[in-house]
């Protein structure tokens, strides 16, 4: 039995394009930050009940336009340069091209982080608490985001000769790899959202403003940090050194912040 024809039949060849008219044209790697972004402000927006909330509704309705502009702008920008920086230095116009893909996660968080975090001075809100509440729903939309990923058949992972193993559409190479975007959807975006729901709603964590957040830093840095072993390195990076990926290198801050994080939410708590 051929198992390299087992494989191609088990890839879901969806077209990435939901529907289009004209030049306009929904794609599912849109509606993923749309759908990421609009479940963030309704499930955080219904757990703003009763007093000692850190935020109004109305807040949560005025700050999805900031998460939205942070979450692209963080995004691109990472993209441009962390990953490509020396391409768009001669190409400046082609960082503005968001239509053309190119998206970090690392540099949409920072993005996020940041708009809290001015958001929290203008409205004299406490940054730490309200980061807690963003941190509860962002696995979602690193899930949505990373089946995105799949259908689109990017960031596959690295060669692989299990069953499991698939052909993604556009390798050139055509060969057996690890489907590296459901790894990632499903650890980075249902094994931490998990996590987060128990200790947000089973445990006292919410009164310690930052270490929630701080969990899911290291949760997220370290889920990544894994997986990125079976993820094939961008074409033009490669491995650092020959061991590490530039998604590790990014994780490792992204770990550190959250050590951070729980460090002075212990510390304010005592």
């Amino acid at each position: 039995m051929n198992l390299l024809a087992i494989a191609q039949l088990n890839y879901p060849n969806i077209d990435p394009i939901i529907f289009s008219a004209g030049p306009f044209a929904l794609r599912w790697y849109s509606l993923a930050y749309i759908g990421g972004l609009l479940f963030a402000w309704w499930y955080i927006r219904k757990g703003l009940k009763g007093p000692g909330q850190p935020l109004s509704k109305e807040h949560m309705d005025d700050f999805l336009t900031w998460a939205t502009i942070g979450v692209i702008l963080g995004g691109r920008l990472g993209y441009v340069l962390f990953y490509n920086p020396a391409y768009y230095a001669t190409h400046i116009l082609d960082a503005f091209k968001l239509w053309d893909g190119g998206m970090s996660f690392h540099g949409g968080a920072t993005g996020v982080v940041v708009a809290v975090i001015l958001y929290s001075l203008k409205h004299k809100l406490n940054m730490f608490a309200f980061g807690d509440r963003i941190a509860i729903v962002s696995p979602i939309g690193l899930l949505l985001g990373r089946l995105a990923n799949f259908i689109n058949g990017e960031l596959w992972g690295r060669e692989t000769d299990g069953w499991w193993g698939m052909v993604f559409p556009h390798d050139d190479k055509g060969l057996l790899r690890h489907p590296s975007q459901l790894y990632e959807a499903f650890l980075e975006g249902i094994v931490l959202f998990i996590i987060m729901i128990v200790l947000s709603r089973y445990t006292k964590i919410l009164k310690k403003p930052g270490m929630l957040a701080g969990i899911f830093f290291i949760g997220y840095g370290t889920a990544r940090f894994i997986i990125e072993y079976a993820r094939e390195p961008d074409a033009h990076l490669g491995l650092f050194g020959g061991i590490i990926s530039m998604g590790q290198i990014l994780s490792l801050p992204t770990f550190i912040f959250g050590l951070w994080m729980i460090w002075q939410a212990v510390q304010k708590s005592k």
